[in-house]
Parts: structure tokens; sequence; C-alpha cells
């Protein structure tokens, strides 16, 4: 929630306000907040606390914001920028043919590396704990995240099977 609130604050004041400093400030704070939940959930579960499913999804919402949050908000100033500084829209992804299956792949693969980290980061906390007996918990996050990596490997496939064709346009006659 944080995360949304400090990106909102940082491109309204960026481009709305007409205050870019103070808006890069603020966008400079998204990322630490990254750094203040790893840094919490380490010494909260090195201070003895029973680990819980929550200490196991701060480990995926980690792993997760390090590969898409530069992503997110990129996306989110370039709006910002278009509906506030009347920037010119951002060119329309080409949704078919070879273009396609190399972006449906280039984003599993992005899940993928959020999945490696998200599950590295667990096993880090398990670790931590003193193994899976007391971080039962933290392995909790494993099967929703295995699942939806699985699932989300359906896009790319029927993509390379039926990757789509340039949209037909009729030749001009008078």
């Amino acid at each position: 929630m944080l995360f949304w609130v400090l990106l909102v604050a940082g491109l309204a004041a960026r481009y709305a306000a007409g205050r870019p400093r103070l808006g890069g400030a603020l966008l400079f704070c998204v990322p630490l907040i990254d750094v203040v939940l790893l840094v919490t959930t380490v010494l909260s579960i090195r201070d003895g606390v029973e680990p819980t499913v929550w200490h196991g999804l701060s480990a995926a919402y980690l792993g997760i914001t390090v590969v898409y949050g530069h992503r997110t908000i990129r996306w989110a100033d370039a709006k910002f920028a278009r509906r506030c500084a009347g920037n010119a829209p951002p060119p329309p992804p080409k949704l078919y043919g070879r273009a396609a299956v190399l972006d449906a792949w280039a984003g599993w693969f992005r899940f993928l590396l959020a999945y490696a980290i998200s599950v590295g980061l667990i096993f880090g906390l398990v670790a931590l704990v003193g193994g899976p007996d007391r971080g039962a918990p933290l392995l909790v996050w494993l099967n929703p995240l295995t699942k939806v990596l699985v699932y989300s490997l359906i896009w790319p496939v029927v993509t390379t099977v039926r990757p789509g064709r340039a949209p037909h346009r009729p030749a001009d006659t008078p």
C-alpha cells in the first residue's frame, strides 16, 4: 500500500504540482520500502518472533517488487506525463507475430526471476529460523507462487503456437 501512496504522491508532485525535485525524492523512496520491509522481517525473525505466513508474504512481495517495481514506476510515470504534461502516448505494442512471441516469453522469464528471488528469500528466512519445522508457515507461499509460475506458462506456449497475424488493412480504393 505504501508503494502506491509514494508512487502517486511522487508523480503528483512531479507533474500536477510542478515540483520535480520533490517528486523525484518521493519516487526515490519507493524502493526504500523494500529495504525497510526486508530489514524489519529479518530483524523480527532474528529476535525470536514465531514466523507466520505474513513473513512469507513479505518475502514473496519483495521478489515481485524487485523485478516489477521499476517497470511499474516507468509505466505510471508515462501515464502521468501523458495526462498532466501532454506528452505523446507511447507506441502501441505489437500483439502479433514474432514480437508477440518474444514479449510473451520475456514476460514469463521476468516472472521466473521474481519467483526465484521470492523462493530464495523464503528459504533464507527458513534457514534463519532454524529449518523447515519452525519455518513451515513461511513455506506456505511456495504453493501459490509455483501455481502462478506454471499457469503463466500457458500464455507464452499458446502465443508460440498461434502468434497471430498483423491486422489486415484494406487498400485505399477510390
